[in-house]
C-alpha cells in the first residue's frame, strides 16, 4: 500500500486525480494540467511535496561529511545558503539529486527524493562510518508546500504571514511560528519565483488552508509539476537521472566540484568530464505535434541513437520538445527523427532549456 500525505484527505476533498507517484498516492490534478501550470507561470500555485525525504547531518565532522558524499563544494559555505548537487556511486552514477541547506556551523539539513528515501538514508547511515556526524532521518516529521509563481512572495507574505522578502535565490531561513520552528528557502522546481515551507503535520494543512480560503494560489498536481520544470531544464531522478546516468552525462558538471579534494564518485566522474562519454542528454525540437514520450527511440539516418527520457507538448511555449539520452557526436543543429509508435517525426537537436527561468536572484 502506498503512503499518503498529511495533506491527502485535503486533495480527496477537492477532487485531485490521485496516482502513485514515489511510494505515495499523490495529486496529478485538480482542475487541468495546463490550467496549473499556466496559474504558476503568471501568478501563483501550491504544490503539496510533503512526499520529499529530509535528513539532518549533524556533529563535528558534518560538513567533512557532506562534502565526502556530495559532488557540490559547501566548504565554509555561510548559513543559510542550500547547494544542488548529486550523491554518486564510485563508478559515477547517480543515487540521487538533492539541496543540502547549512543551517548551522555543525548542521545541514538534506531534502532527498521521495522515491529513493530508503536508499539514500541507507547510503548516507553506510558512508558516515568513520565521521564524527549523527544522521537523523526525519521524513516522518515534516510536512512541505510549494508555493510557486511571480506573486508567490505576496502570497507568503500577506496570506501565511511568514517573512521571506529578504530572502534571495537559494537561501533558506528558519521563523518560530507559536513555538515551532518552520523552515522557508527561496526553491522550487518550476523555473519561477517561490517558496518551500517545511513544518509539522498540523502546521503544513493549517497553511494549505489558509491558502485555499485566499482565493490567491490555486492548488496544483505532479502533471504540471513535471511539465514546469521540464520546459526549464530541470532533471528528474529516473528520467534524466539515474544509476546509469551520471552528472557528466546528464549535463550538471557546474554541480560537480572537482577541485575538491576528494568526493564519492569523483575519480570516474573526472575520467568522463576529460575523456568524454558515450551518451550524453540533449533536446530535440520536433516539427510536428506529435508527443514523444519516455523510452521512444531516437534515430539519425535512420540508425538508433538514443532514446527519449521525457517528452511534452510544451504548454508555454507551444511546441513538442524531448530530452533524450543519445550518441555524444550529434550536436546543436543536428537533424534526428523519433520514433512515436509506428511512425518517424523530424526533429532537431537544441538546448535543453525550452523556456527561460524566472528566478528572484
Amino acid at each position: 500500500m502506498n503512503k499518503r500525505t498529511c495533506l491527502y484527505d485535503k486533495h480527496e476533498a477537492l477532487g485531485a486525480l490521485i496516482s502513485p507517484f514515489g511510494g505515495f498516492d499523490m495529486p496529478i490534478q485538480y482542475t487541468s494540467i495546463m490550467e496549473e501550470h499556466h496559474a504558476v507561470r503568471q501568478h501563483c500555485g501550491v504544490f503539496d511535496v510533503s512526499h520529499m525525504g529530509e535528513v539532518y547531518v549533524t556533529g563535528d565532522e558534518a560538513e567533512k561529511y557532506v562534502n565526502h558524499i556530495f559532488t557540490n563544494d559547501i566548504t565554509d559555505a555561510p548559513i543559510g545558503k542550500i547547494y544542488y548537487g548529486m550523491m554518486c556511486y564510485p563508478d559515477g552514477g547517480t543515487v540521487d539529486d538533492l539541496l543540502v541547506y547549512k543551517m548551522g556551523e555543525k548542521e545541514f539539513f538534506i531534502v532527498i527524493n521521495a522515491a529513493n528515501i530508503d536508499k539514500d538514508v541507507e547510503w548516507m547511515r553506510h558512508n558516515a562510518e568513520g565521521f564524527q556526524v549523527a544522521i537523523d532521518h526525519c521524513s516522518d516529521y515534516y510536512g512541505q508546500l510549494a508555493v510557486q509563481g511571480p506573486e508567490a512572495e505576496a502570497v507568503v507574505e500577506q496570506v501565511l504571514g511568514l517573512p521571506c522578502k529578504e530572502l534571495s535565490f537559494y537561501t533558506v531561513k528558519t521563523i518560530d511560528v507559536a513555538g515551532e520552528t518552520v523552515i522557508v528557502s527561496r526553491t522550487g522546481y518550476t523555473g519561477e519565483d517561490g517558496f518551500e515551507i517545511y513544518g509539522s503535520h498540523e502546521f503544513i494543512r493549517d497553511q494549505w488552508d489558509k491558502l485555499m480560503a485566499s482565493g490567491r494560489c490555486k492548488p496544483c498536481g505532479l502533471g504540471c509539476r513535471d511539465t514546469l520544470r521540464f520546459e526549464v531544464g530541470l532533471p528528474l531522478y529516473g528520467d534524466e537521472l539515474s544509476a546509469d546516468i551520471t552528472p557528466v552525462m546528464a549535463g550538471l558538471s557546474m554541480f560537480v566540484k572537482f577541485d575538491k579534494p576528494e568526493f564519492i564518485g569523483k575519480d570516474a566522474l573526472l575520467k568522463q568530464k576529460t575523456e568524454g562519454v558515450e551518451k550524453c542528454l540533449r533536446g530535440i525540437e520536433l516539427e510536428d505535434k506529435a508527443v514523444p514520450r519516455h523510452g521512444y527511440a531516437v534515430l539519425k539516418d535512420g540508425k538508433e541513437v538514443g532514446e527519449v527520457t521525457t517528452g511534452y507538448r510544451l504548454l508555454s511555449v507551444e511546441k513538442s520538445c524531448a530530452v533524450a539520452l543519445v550518441e555524444s557526436s550529434l550536436k546543436l543543429g543536428d537533424k534526428v527523427e523519433v520514433q512515436i509508435r509506428k511512425k518517424t517525426f523530424p526533429g532537431t537537436i537544441v538546448k535543453k532549456k525550452f523556456y527561460d527561468k524566472h528566478y528572484k536572484k
